[in-house]
């Protein structure tokens, strides 16, 4: 039986995956509710995603679905275990240049972190791209400068 996922999502009750796929032969689109189980808000969503993946009845519905995606829906599912809204889940994801990186936990900076090595990878230019240039100039022109109170105060003349 070959399989292929074209969806994913969650359902909140009762906390549960839902792919939705198609039979490569038929074409026909089907939609499959997998539970989650023994899954709390203190669950690590990676090890559950990992299990998810790799367990027997559900790896044939889920070979098209990447890890990191399954890690999501895990995130958003013990989210909404520990009281937090949809919005604020998915903007979790969102990366915020202007948001403090300290202030996380390690688990979020983990998670900021690798979306920013995707965000790299997927931007960097190697040698063998169409648009690679070797040698780039930008002019970068020099703003003023702005004057301080202390500077004028200065009675060494430094």
């Amino acid at each position: 039986m070959s399989l292929e996922a074209k969806r994913c999502g969650v359902q909140f009750t009762p906390p549960s995956i839902v792919v939705m796929y198609q039979h490569t032969e038929t074409k026909q689109l089907r939609k499959r509710i997998i539970p989650v189980r023994n899954f709390s808000k203190h669950s690590d969503y990676s090890v559950a995603a990992e299990k998810l993946k790799n367990h027997p009845r559900h790896r044939d519905y889920l070979v098209g679905v990447s890890q990191s995606q399954l890690e999501k829906l895990h995130i958003i599912l013990r989210d909404h275990l520990q009281g937090f809204s949809l919005e604020h889940s998915l903007a979790s994801f969102h990366l915020d240049p202007e948001q403090d990186l300290n202030k996380l936990d390690d688990e979020d900076l983990a998670r900021k972190k690798g979306q920013m090595d995707n965000l790299f990878e997927k931007n960097r230019r190697r040698k063998d791209d169409p648009d690679f240039v070797y040698d780039v100039e930008k002019d970068f022109t020099k703003t003023t400068q702005e004057e301080c109170s202390w500077d004028e105060m200065s009675d060494d003349g430094f």
